[in-house]
């Protein structure tokens, strides 16, 4: 029986390059589907960019002032850079039970638990992608994102939590299609919290996550 312990854990303290990463983890997939790696958690930052999932609209790309990526992954426009977390999985779920909306749900869980650790009441919205909370003005905005594409039953991309990046940086799109919702973060929720905190706090609650994703041949 496999442990949460022997997924690796690894964690780039220098802002990564989009495209480097994008080669990183789709040939850690690869590997992992082919049984010549295992299984990854990989948290970073990336420079100020803007990604297009494969349901971007061109019109919600609404001033390209930092390079523009495609993603390969579902889902719109979205913006990566300093002071948001990213984490990406490399999950073989051909032996976590091949089912990937539970995949999508699980993950979901644990941005929000981990948020919770922090006093973030945040939960998913009806309809809409991603993770949500009330910001100061008792608004409901998007203080996380979820990306995920599967080959060959292994996950590529994850997620994103906004920590305390620029978000003025979002006004260049349409963030995940949603025009009517702003976006927010721990900071500008008045709580300073430091990257490597936040690891710690999703690191905790790792085994917990995976525990959702039950085994191949298994109900949950």
């Amino acid at each position: 029986m496999d442990h949460a312990s022997d997924i690796e854990w690894r964690r780039s303290d220098a802002p990564v390059a989009y495209p480097d990463a994008l080669q990183d983890m789709e040939a850690r997939a690869a590997a992992v589907a082919s049984g010549e790696a295992g299984e990854r958690i990989w948290l970073l930052e990336h420079p100020p960019l803007y990604t297009a999932g494969t349901s971007a609209n061109i019109a919600e790309l609404l001033d390209p002032r930092f390079p523009v990526y495609d993603a390969g992954r579902g889902g719109r426009y979205t913006y990566h850079g300093p002071g948001q977390r990213v984490g990406y999985l490399t999950i073989d779920l051909s032996k976590r039970g091949k089912d990937i909306r539970n995949f999508v749900h699980s993950l979901e869980g644990w941005v929000i638990d981990t948020l919770g650790d922090f006093g973030v009441a945040a939960r998913r919205a009806e309809g809409r992608i991603g993770i949500w909370t009330d910001d100061r003005n008792g608004q409901e905005a998007k203080i996380g994102a979820i990306g995920v594409r599967v080959r060959k039953w292994v996950t590529i991309h994850g997620f994103s939590v906004n920590i305390a990046p620029d978000l003025s940086h979002f006004g260049g799109i349409v963030p995940c299609g949603i025009a009517e919702f702003p976006v927010t973060s721990l900071a500008a929720l008045g709580k300073p919290v430091a990257m490597a905190d936040f690891d710690t706090a999703l690191q905790a609650r790792f085994a917990e996550f995976l525990g959702r994703l039950g085994r191949c041949g298994s109900r949950n």
